[in-house]
């Protein structure tokens, strides 16, 4: 394949659409298939902490810095660890000199969507499977039955992606933990108390095997994470469907916290959604096939660490860096992309999983606390 041929990437993810802005920008056109219906046809989750190691490297090689650093959301960086009796441990305002200020995940999208030629990401467009034809080439069949053959192919449809196939066995398994989410909004006028307990930016309420979280997000938006250690049996028992149930099935996990902590939960004004956590393994590697490869989650799906939309940006960028880099060699680009990307990856993956440790083991809170105060 030469660098002039279309590249072909699956999903419109902050992974897979930083890697066409990036193509774009060396003059390499790529289309993007995207199994949503438009770019709003879901909400695109909460806070994203963007690190200068890799998520800003990522939007400086995108040329898209200077809008990123207007969709900052300023003194959300703050952060506050409460016990489960509500005692402050620690409790840090932002000051605007660390180094991951926070954004929506939305915003983002959209701001990388808007930077791509017109066209570029066709919307609807559900995969229903992948095949090798030989040669480099791969064909993409979509649930409306029609297809695409291309010579360069970029899996970047995540946790359940349906070009890892072509590279690998590994399928994600479940890592035990699981969030329930709910939010708050306007909460400065309507629920003070509320927003008087998160503050800021962010808050962590920890015990061994579960917590509670909460991230003001824009305005008066608080957005309230429940983690909980349990088996996907418990939460199948659970009727979603029924808020109230739901909300009060949860909630029992938390008996005796603060009710001022709890309450994050209870007064939650949109329904408990639940979000199942799964991951691969963290050495998560394939051999070379000649033609296609991975980003993103598709590639390195870990526990949550504050990494994972990081590096799927820094994927795209950098795998769109090498395929540049090596015009006609598309065999030396991906195995120079993938080389490095594994490591990379894996050293992430293990971190998150200390991180878990901390946030959830026996320890906590006062592991995490000592991480913050720089004793850890």
């Amino acid at each position: 394949m030469t660098t002039r041929e279309n590249v072909t990437i699956i999903g419109a993810g902050l992974g897979g659409l930083t890697l066409a802005r990036v193509l774009h920008v060396n003059g390499i056109p790529a289309t993007v298939y995207e199994a949503e219906a438009s770019p709003t046809a879901r909400a695109q989750g909460g806070m994203l902490d963007i690190h200068e190691h890799d998520g800003q490297l990522a939007l400086k090689a995108a040329g898209l810095f200077d809008e990123f650093r207007g969709l900052v959301l300023e003194g959300r960086e703050a952060t506050r660890i409460l016990d489960r009796d509500g005692t402050v441990l620690f409790d840090r305002a932002d000051d605007g000199t660390g180094g991951r200020p926070e954004v929506l995940r939305g915003d983002l999208r959209q701001l990388l969507i808007d930077s791509l030629p017109a066209g570029t990401v066709r919307w609807g467009h559900k995969v229903s499977g992948t095949r090798t034809l030989g040669e480099g080439r791969h064909e993409v069949t979509f649930a409306d039955g029609t297809s695409v053959t291309t010579g360069l192919l970029a899996g970047a449809d995540g946790a359940w992606s349906r070009v890892r196939p072509l590279l690998s066995d590994a399928a994600p398994t479940y890592t035990g933990m699981s969030y329930v989410e709910t939010y708050l909004f306007d909460s400065d006028t309507r629920h003070p108390a509320h927003a008087k307990t998160v503050g800021g930016g962010a808050l962590y309420a920890l015990a061994p095997g579960k917590g509670l979280g909460a991230h003001r997000e824009s305005g008066g938006t608080l957005h309230t994470y429940v983690m909980l250690n349990e088996p996907q049996d418990w939460f199948a028992g659970i009727d979603f469907t029924d808020s109230a149930v739901a909300t009060a099935r949860i909630a029992q996990k938390f008996d005796g916290w603060a009710p001022e902590l709890t309450a994050l939960l209870t007064d939650g004004e949109t329904a408990p959604v639940l979000r199942i956590l799964h991951a691969l393994p963290i050495e998560h590697r394939w051999d070379r096939v000649p033609g296609v490869t991975l980003v993103g989650d598709a590639a390195h799906l870990s526990i949550p660490n504050g990494e994972g939309a990081n590096l799927a940006m820094f994927d795209g960028a950098e795998l769109a860096g090498a395929i540049a880099a090596h015009p006609g060699d598309i065999e030396t680009a991906l195995t120079e992309y993938e080389q490095a990307m594994f490591p990379r990856s894996a050293a992430a993956a293990a971190d998150g999983t200390r991180l878990h440790e901390l946030l959830y083991g026996d320890n906590t809170p006062h592991g995490l606390v000592d991480l913050f105060s720089g004793i850890a």
